[in-house]
């Protein structure tokens, strides 16, 4: 499963750019990529890394200068706690979760979304983490729900063989594109934090929760 060989298309619907901006960074070598004849192919592992290195880098500020503000996106009645084993049963609860969210318009859509986002490739980010993710145009504006686990989510493919426990996933419209990698790398940056982790893990109560994270 690691060494899945992946299509530009494949690739551009992973990372939502269009297929052109695939072949360009390919061509510049600015994407893991090979070429079987005349015609590119990515490793889906090494995508994979690769996007995890530029979440976990969490440097660059975006383009507009938008500071995330977890309180804009986030609130208690969307931080629940999970009790499944399976990543499927996880996202969908989850996904119904952030459905009650104003800014989302199609329920059914956002859980199919993420399903096939995940299936194509994961969003684990290793430490126990991952960070499912999507842009729809019938979203209205960015907006999360997290997802605490009690057990072990066993089938995501972890990076480092962390079974998930936190899921933090995130939707947003269609338009937003820098403001929607802030927030990943935003997240990816600050859950490298244990002593986050871990109190997120051992909280009780969903506003406990909530205060941890806006800190």
């Amino acid at each position: 499963m690691e060494d899945d060989i992946l299509t530009i298309e494949e690739v551009a619907k992973y990372l939502r750019v269009s297929e052109r901006t695939v072949y360009d960074w390919a061509q510049k070598g600015e994407v893991p990529s090979g070429k079987i004849g005349t015609v590119w192919r990515f490793k889906k592992s090494e995508i994979e890394k690769w996007v995890n290195d530029r979440l976990s880098s969490g440097s660059r500020p975006s383009p507009s200068g938008t500071q995330i503000q977890v309180k804009n996106i986030l609130s208690p009645d969307r931080i629940i706690f999970l009790n499944h084993s399976t990543k499927h049963d996880a996202l969908v609860e989850l996904a119904n979760n952030l459905s009650t969210a104003p800014q989302v318009k199609n329920a059914q859509e956002l859980s199919v979304e993420i399903l096939k986002r995940e299936e194509l490739m994961s969003t684990a980010i290793g430490r126990g983490i991952a960070i499912p993710h999507v842009r729809l145009s019938s979203v209205t504006d960015l907006v999360m729900s997290v997802g605490i686990s009690k057990h072990d989510i066993i089938d995501f493919q972890t990076i480092d063989d962390t079974p998930v426990k936190l899921l933090f996933m995130i939707a947003a419209s269609y338009n937003q594109h820098a403001y929607y990698l802030q927030t990943l790398s935003f997240f990816s940056t600050k859950l490298k934090n244990k002593d986050l982790r871990d109190g997120l893990l051992s909280v009780t109560t969903p506003i406990d929760a909530y205060n941890l994270l806006i800190q």
